[in-house]
C-alpha cells in the first residue's frame, strides 16, 4: 500500500488532511489507470476527480483499511466504465438527432465513396490486363500462374520442368518487361527509370 492503515482510518473518521494525503499518494496511479481504460487524455482529470469524489463520499462504507486499495481500483474502473457508457450514449443521441436529409446525405456520401473505390479497382484491373497483353504469352501465363493463381515455385517447377533458379530468372525478367510496359504507358522518362537507364 502507498499509505499506512492508520491514515486510512483517520480519513474514514472524517480527517480531511488524511484524505488529502491519500489523494496525493494515489493520484498518479489512479489517473494512469483511467488513461489506459478510456483512451482520451483530455478527459482523464475529470474522471479522476469523480473517482476521488466518490471515494470521499463513501469512505465510511469501507469495511477495513486492508481492502482499501482493491476498493479504490474498483471505484476507478467503475468511474471509467461510466464515462465510456456516457460517451457511447452521447454518440448514439447525436446520430439520432440527425435529420432525414442528413442521413440521406451521409448515405449518399458513403455510396459515392464506394462507387469511387469500385471504379478505381476496375481501372487497376484494366491496367493490369492491358499490361499483361503487352508482354509475350509465355510471360503472361507465367505471371498469371505465380501472381494471380498463387502457385509456388515448386508447383511451377513441375509445370515448366526447370529448376527453381531458372524459374526465378524467368519471373524476374517477365516482371521487368511488365514494368517496362507500364513505364512506357506513363512517360518516356519513367520508362528509362523502370529499365534502369537514366
Amino acid at each position: 500500500m502507498l499509505v499506512d492503515f492508520a491514515l486510512v482510518e483517520r480519513a474514514r473518521a472524517g480527517d480531511d488532511e488524511a484524505f488529502s494525503q491519500i489523494v496525493g499518494a494515489y493520484r498518479k496511479r489512479v489517473l494512469g489507470t483511467i488513461a489506459r481504460l478510456i483512451g482520451r487524455p483530455e478527459d482523464v482529470e475529470d474522471v479522476g476527480q469523480q473517482v476521488f469524489l466518490r471515494l470521499y463520499l463513501s469512505l465510511n462504507q469501507l469495511r477495513s483499511p486492508e481492502v482499501f486499495e482493491p476498493w479504490l481500483y474498483r471505484l476507478t474502473a467503475n468511474a471509467a466504465y461510466d464515462y465510456l457508457r456516457r460517451q457511447r450514449r452521447r454518440v448514439e443521441s447525436r446520430l439520432a438527432d440527425l435529420s432525414e436529409q442528413q442521413v440521406i446525405m451521409a448515405d449518399a456520401a458513403a455510396g459515392l465513396k464506394q462507387l469511387e473505390e469500385e471504379q478505381e479497382r476496375a481501372r487497376v484491373r484494366e491496367l493490369v490486363q492491358a499490361l499483361l497483353r503487352s508482354v509475350s504469352e509465355e510471360d503472361r501465363i507465367l505471371l498469371l500462374l505465380k501472381e494471380v493463381e498463387g502457385l509456388s515455385l515448386k508447383d511451377l517447377e513441375k509445370i515448366y520442368h526447370v529448376n527453381e533458379n531458372a524459374l526465378k530468372v524467368r519471373l524476374f525478367r517477365a516482371r521487368q518487361r511488365v514494368l517496362r510496359a507500364l513505364a512506357d504507358k506513363q512517360s518516356p522518362s519513367a520508362a528509362r527509370k523502370a529499365t534502369g537507364r537514366g
